[in-house]
């Protein structure tokens, strides 16, 4: 494992944010009147400054294991595209995941892939709940509230959550281009993926690199299977959207098979 010294260690009893830093979450296109509602929870790589690094250098907060490469610029390319509503993150998944349940080591990890996360290990109850108060609750209760509202409105939100991939994980190379990641919503899924497929040139996962469960997952079981709703991850592999081009390379075909998909589901 790889590891370099914390040197300072944040007081729970002050704020976590100072009043100049981002706050938890942005929301892109409040208005959007697209029926998908597009959720980014690895957007950035940012710490905040109370948490100095983590204890991490420069270079391993710059990999996949601090964000989803990409998927920043992804998500708003789909937001604009799509004319869809974007909740995404401003902080690093190492400090909170909120993409994870709150009971499970994955949600504030004190190993990485390989990488230990120093600043993480022996948090105290005090600290581990302001990272929740102040960077999860914010988050998962606007996307929350944005879903009640819209159902209240008598309509029905499609979830899509904006992720991507490292193209080799633990020395094994994987050999899919995107994946699409579902649980309830299967035919949904399914739909997705066959949308994808109809480039041939493409390898597409289903249910791959990764499968939704909720003892792990939290958008998909909690914003969509739970409340009856149809919902998915996309997934595209770092490498393809590391670039502008890129991005609206895959920007581009998502919005087609996300408007693809969105027929069939109205039809």
């Amino acid at each position: 494992m790889t590891s370099t010294k914390v040197t300072t260690r944040h007081d729970a009893g002050r704020p976590l944010l100072a009043i100049d830093e981002p706050p938890p979450y942005a929301v892109i296109n409040p208005d959007g009147a697209s029926p998908y509602l597009l959720l980014c929870e690895h957007a950035s790589n940012r710490i905040p400054r109370a948490l100095g690094d983590l204890g991490l250098p420069e270079a391993e907060r710059q990999r996949h294991i601090a964000w989803d490469i990409g998927v920043s610029a992804l998500s708003q390319h789909l937001s604009r595209t799509l004319d869809a509503p974007l909740f995404m993150t401003n902080y690093s998944r190492l400090v909170i995941d909120c993409n994870r349940p709150l009971d499970v080591p994955s949600a504030i990890p004190e190993v990485s892939e390989t990488t230990e996360i120093p600043g993480n290990i022996g948090l105290t109850e005090a600290e581990r709940r302001q990272r929740i108060d102040m960077l999860f609750t914010p988050y998962v209760e606007a996307v929350r509230r944005r879903i009640d509202r819209l159902q209240g409105e008598g309509k029905h939100p499609i979830i899509i959550g904006v992720h991507s991939f490292t193209p080799v994980y633990f020395g094994k190379r994987r050999p899919w281009h995107a994946g699409v990641l579902y649980g309830r919503a299967a035919a949904f899924g399914r739909t997705l993926i066959r949308e994808l497929e109809a480039d041939a040139a493409l390898t597409i996962g289903d249910n791959e690199p990764y499968t939704i469960h909720p003892d792990e997952d939290y958008t998909v079981p909690v914003h969509a299977d739970d409340r009856g709703l149809p919902g998915a991850l996309i997934e595209v592999r770092h490498d393809l959207i590391d670039t502008l081009a890129g991005v609206h390379e895959w920007g581009e075909r998502l919005t087609r098979c996300l408007a693809g998909a969105l027929k069939e589901q109205s039809g």
